[in-house]
């Protein structure tokens, strides 16, 4: 082959420059970037148990009983896992008071009294939007 044919040839390779894409996506948080770690969040808040409880706790802290009873058919084994994925997430704080019977209160943090106000309007838009059938 003549020496200026190998230089004029280049290789397509996508697949590293679409990985670099997504990193550099995600580096800015971008959640529609498949690999973007902001789709955790996105998926803890779009779960209807995390945005009903959330809006139970803005009115303060609140024991599982209590939440149990407001979040009417929620199972205890999966309200105790929406309130550890949201204390994992930094959305809820769990306080254990040395009582006999142990008291454990529930509370949202900043971060969950910032996902609030936006679950507020969503929980809003619903109950004026959706009609029963």
């Amino acid at each position: 082959m003549p020496e200026d044919y190998r230089s004029s040839v280049t290789t397509t390779t996508t697949a590293p420059l679409e990985a670099a894409h997504v990193l550099d996506t995600c580096d800015r948080n971008d959640v529609y970037a498949a690999a973007c770690p902001c789709r955790e969040m996105l998926d803890l808040l779009a779960n209807k148990w995390t945005a009903l409880a959330i809006g139970v706790l803005e009115d303060g802290p609140q024991r599982f009983g209590e939440l149990r009873r407001q979040l009417q058919g929620v199972s205890p084994k999966v309200l105790s896992a929406s309130l550890k994925r949201m204390e994992d997430a930094g959305l809820v704080s769990r306080t254990v008071f040395a009582e006999v019977p142990p008291r454990v209160e529930y509370a949202l943090t900043p971060l969950g009294e910032g996902a609030a106000a936006p679950l507020a309007h969503l929980r809003d838009w619903v109950n004026a939007n959706v009609t029963r059938h």
